[in-house]
């Protein structure tokens, strides 16, 4: 006889969730016998103290080991994972244990074990005398007519009684995958609400994940960056000062060319040169060489060599920063520097790059006609979240007649 694939899964899961809850009575009731002699002997013995530390030093050590099977139990029989909380890596101190105990953390576990576990597991221990209540009735009818003829007899005065034990019986076993099923999950909310990491936490963890995963996403295209600024730097450059090199030859070489031809070359050449110029800015918007090969300090004696107008430049860096945090700081000078010239008609700028403990500050000043507004969908906006992509900080001052002063804060470490 076939039986039904439904049939067949709801007994399946009758099964598991019955054993589920058939697991978890001993472990909610394993530490009623400890505080349970800890009220009933503690106020009748002088050594009440004594009473109460070893029932403390119980409840404390038990709790560790119940949560473990508690978790164990859930992940075995439901598969239900309920996620240990990340410890704070701290070391041992007075006043670490201070700090680690109004942890709602250690609070929760204790309410889950101490005051909801008996609860629980008087629940469970209804749902099995349901169900086996309900296999007893399911029975009574075989079991009587299985009884010799002679004990039979006796029962006929029962006869409208054993068919509604059946009958009870029976629906009562078809209703236990619905009560099984709802305590069993009814359960596992409330562990996962306090043997796992509480909401605050599971944000915490969140954002730590998201902020690596930021980083590491900034350091793979940063990566890129360099990349590509190597592939232009070594293979399209070189080609094209090849193309510039061959089109000189050629007007050097060979004077009885044609005018027009002559012409054609020079204008070519001029074309390659005017290439390889822009090339060449690309290249160093992308990555500069120099800031991967000598540091930040060289990178931006480069760049201020560059400004057409004066700028006074000092670098108090001991040692190398991070890649990302040199190629944001490098971009936000570049761009803050190229606002200077294009836009402040300032007379000379000034740049400041000093690491102060775990932070990397830049400033960069000019005397121009300031009145710069970083809201207004400028360049500002876009050095503000340059910085803020490595959790950093942007701040502006420029009133009305200058100075103007940007001044960024990146976090040297991750």
């Amino acid at each position: 006889m076939m039986i039904p694939p439904a049939l067949r899964r709801s007994a399946l899961r009758v099964r598991r969730d019955t054993g589920f809850l058939a697991a978890g009575v001993m472990p909610h009731l394993a530490l009623v016998p400890v505080w349970a002699w800890a009220a009933t002997v503690g106020p009748e013995t002088r050594n009440w103290a004594l009473v109460l530390t070893v029932s403390v030093a119980l409840i404390l050590l038990g709790v560790p080991v119940l949560t473990a099977v508690q978790r164990y139990r859930h992940r075995a029989l439901l598969g239900v994972d309920i996620p240990r909380p990340t410890p704070t890596p701290e070391r041992w101190s007075w006043a670490a244990v201070a700090r680690r105990l109004p942890l709602t953390r250690i609070w929760r576990q204790l309410g889950y074990h101490l005051l909801l576990g008996p609860l629980v597991a008087a629940l469970e221990l209804s749902v099995l005398a349901m169900a086996a209540a309900g296999l007893a009735g399911a029975i009574t009818c075989g079991w009587v007519w299985a009884l010799p003829v002679g004990v039979r007899q006796d029962w006929f005065g029962y006869a409208t009684q054993v068919p509604c034990y059946t009958v009870a019986g029976i629906a009562l076993l078809c209703a236990m995958p619905w009560i099984a099923g709802a305590v069993a999950r009814t359960e596992s909310r409330f562990a996962l609400a306090l043997l796992g990491p509480s909401r605050a936490q599971r944000l915490q963890e969140r954002v730590e994940y998201l902020a690596g995963s930021r980083t590491d996403l900034i350091e793979a295209v940063d990566a890129e960056r360099r990349r590509i600024e190597r592939d232009l730097h070594d293979g399209t450059q070189q080609r094209l000062v090849s193309l510039a090199v061959n089109l000189g030859l050629a007007m050097a070489t060979r004077p009885d060319l044609p005018g027009e031809a002559r012409e054609v070359i020079a204008e070519a050449h001029l074309e390659a040169k005017e290439a390889i110029a822009e090339l060449n800015d690309l290249v160093r918007g992308l990555h500069p060489a120099v800031l991967e090969d000598r540091g930040l300090d060289a990178a931006l004696s480069g760049l201020a060599a560059r400004v057409p107008l004066p700028v006074r430049l000092r670098v108090d860096l001991e040692e190398r920063v991070v890649p990302a945090v040199e190629s944001v700081a490098y971009f936000v000078i570049s761009e803050a520097l190229a606002n200077v010239t294009k836009h402040a008609r300032a007379t000379r700028a000034e740049v400041t790059v000093r690491r102060v403990g775990k932070v990397l500050r830049v400033y960069v000043t000019d005397d121009g006609l300031g009145g710069a507004d970083a809201s207004a969908g400028t360049g500002l906006s876009g050095l503000a979240k340059r910085i803020g992509s490595v959790d950093g900080t942007f701040r502006l001052s420029s009133p009305v007649g200058g100075p103007t002063t940007i001044a960024a804060e990146l976090p040297c470490e991750r």
